[in-house]
């Protein structure tokens, strides 16, 4: 409950200030599968990901969202874009990695409900817009970084 009322407050201080983040993503496939995560305070199947901390590089902080919300250590990482997403009054840029190269080792936070595979083939219901087109982009073999709207 207290971490939905918070995520209600964010949306309401986003309509007020208008803010520009930058954040990040990890697409965690292994197998023809992908990790996706499920918050405990608002709907549907997410990419591991989040905002950036004050003096965080890009790359660590994929690496801390991934520890933080699937327990997973990553490995090597390649970048597959950047995109930039107007919803919600707000100005988000999204930088999107891919890993192949991860051990589940750890346990996921509190704010994350759940954790779960789901076959590149097969993505779940409830999969966010932005999140379904980069897996898409992913299943088509685009290999360079893209950059465009989440």
């Amino acid at each position: 409950m207290c971490l939905r009322l918070a995520y209600l407050l964010f949306k309401i201080y986003l309509f007020v200030f208008r803010p520009v983040r930058v954040g990040v993503r990890v697409m965690m496939v292994r197998d023809g599968q992908v990790l996706l995560v499920r918050q405990s305070y608002m709907p549907g199947w997410f990419m591991p990901g989040g905002g950036l901390k004050r003096g965080e590089t890009l790359e660590n902080a994929a690496r801390r969202e991934a520890r933080e919300e699937s327990g997973a250590t990553l490995g090597t990482l390649k970048l597959m874009g950047a995109y930039t997403d107007f919803s919600e009054w707000k100005t988000d840029h999204n930088i999107v990695f891919i890993a192949d190269d991860f051990k589940m080792e750890g346990e996921h936070d509190r704010e994350v409900a759940e954790i779960r595979f789901f076959s590149l083939e097969a993505l779940p219901a409830g999969l966010r817009p932005g999140h379904r087109r980069r897996l898409e982009e992913y299943l088509t073999a685009q290999k360079s970084p893209a950059f465009g709207e989440w």
